[in-house]
C-alpha cells in the first residue's frame, strides 16, 4: 500500500494562489526599491534604481497586469524608502506609465529592442525628473551630468532585469 503523502500530484488542472499572481510583481517592485537603501558609501549616486526598473519590467512584459494607478502605492513606497521628496516618484512613475500606456496603443507591435528604447527614455526622465524635485526641495548642488554615469548603468542593466522578471514571471503563473 503507498502512503498517501508519497503519492505524486499532478499539476494539471490546478492554478496557482490569487496572492502568487497579484502580490509577486508588487512584492519585487518593493523589495526594489528596499535595496537603494542598502548601506553604499559613494561620492555620486550609483546604485540604479531597482524599484524603478522592476516596475519597468513588469510593465513592459506583461502589459496586463497593471493599471496605471499602480504607481501611485508603490511610487510612494519607493520615496520612503529612497528618501527622494514624497510624491516625486509617484508623480514620476504615474507620468511614466500613461507614456508608456501612450506609446502602446499606437504601436501595432513591439520588438525587445523597442521595449530597451521604451525603458531607456523612462528611466532618464525618471532619474532627470528625482533631480528636478532633489533641486527643487532644497538638493544642494545637485547635477544631471552627476547623474549621467548611473542613467547609463541603470539602461544597461534594464535586459538583466527583465530576464530575471521573465524568470520569476514563470515561477509566478506555475501551479
Amino acid at each position: 500500500m503507498i502512503d498517501r503523502h508519497l503519492r505524486h500530484v499532478p499539476r494539471l488542472g490546478r492554478y496557482p494562489s490569487r496572492f502568487r499572481l497579484v502580490g509577486t510583481p508588487v512584492v519585487t517592485v518593493m523589495l526594489g526599491s528596499i535595496a537603494t537603501a542598502l548601506p553604499i558609501i559613494a561620492q555620486s549616486p550609483i546604485l540604479p534604481p531597482f524599484g524603478l526598473l522592476l516596475l519597468l519590467s513588469w510593465r513592459l512584459l506583461r502589459p496586463e497586469l497593471w493599471r496605471a494607478w499602480i504607481a501611485l502605492p508603490l511610487g510612494l513606497f519607493d520615496d520612503m524608502m529612497s528618501g527622494q521628496p514624497i510624491g516625486s516618484a509617484m508623480f514620476l512613475w504615474t507620468v511614466t506609465l500613461i507614456g508608456i500606456d501612450s506609446v502602446e496603443h499606437r504601436l501595432v507591435w513591439r520588438s525587445y529592442r523597442q521595449d530597451w528604447l521604451i525603458a531607456a527614455a523612462a528611466i532618464i526622465f525618471c532619474i532627470a525628473g528625482g533631480v528636478f524635485f532633489a533641486r527643487i526641495t532644497g538638493g544642494a548642488n545637485v547635477r544631471l551630468l552627476l547623474v549621467a554615469p548611473q542613467m547609463v548603468w541603470t539602461v544597461l542593466l534594464f535586459p538583466f532585469v527583465v530576464r530575471q522578471c521573465a524568470r520569476i514571471d514563470r515561477w509566478r503563473v506555475m501551479a
